[in-house]
């Protein structure tokens, strides 16, 4: 793992391209294995009209797709900012081992990026939530999970 200050360089590099570009907000992020890039993003929620755009998730797309896989097992990412709920669970779907960031949530916050709040929410009971959230035919859904189990080319997680 590497504290090389070339990724975050690069992240802010990336970061400021794609807000000066109208892209989106002041975010860029890299994926690191061995010592070398292999996945670049920058936020680009505004451009792409995607909530779900952020340089985190560009960046693994990329790393990813050059990759040609959906683990990122033994890399590292480089951002900006510190993730966000999304991004986070984003990171650790894709088995990405360490995160550097540069500026913290609370420095977010004071431009209007507060992620705060989502945090808050999660760690609430489900029915104390904002967004309401409840089971609907689960009985039914649950048949996927064995029929999932059953497929002879499934891809195990």
């Amino acid at each position: 793992m590497s504290t090389d200050p070339r990724f975050m360089r690069r992240a802010i590099e990336l970061a400021r391209l794609g807000m000066n570009s109208g892209a989106g907000g002041p975010f860029g992020a890299v994926v690191v294995k061995d010592g070398e890039i292999i996945g670049e993003g920058c936020n680009r929620v505004v451009a792409t009209k995607d909530p779900t755009a952020h340089g985190e998730v560009v960046a693994i797309r990329d790393a990813c797709d050059r990759l040609g896989r959906f683990s990122l097992e033994g890399c590292e990412i480089h951002t900006t900012g510190e993730p966000c709920p999304m991004c986070l669970g984003a990171i650790h779907w894709a088995r990405i081992g360490r995160i550097y960031y540069g500026f913290s949530i609370t420095d977010a916050a004071t431009i209007g990026f507060d992620d705060r709040e989502f945090y808050r929410q999660f760690s609430l009971p489900l029915a104390e939530r904002q967004v309401p959230c409840a089971q609907s035919a689960g009985e039914e859904a649950k048949l996927l999970l064995g029929e999932y189990m059953a497929l002879p080319n499934r891809v195990p997680y």
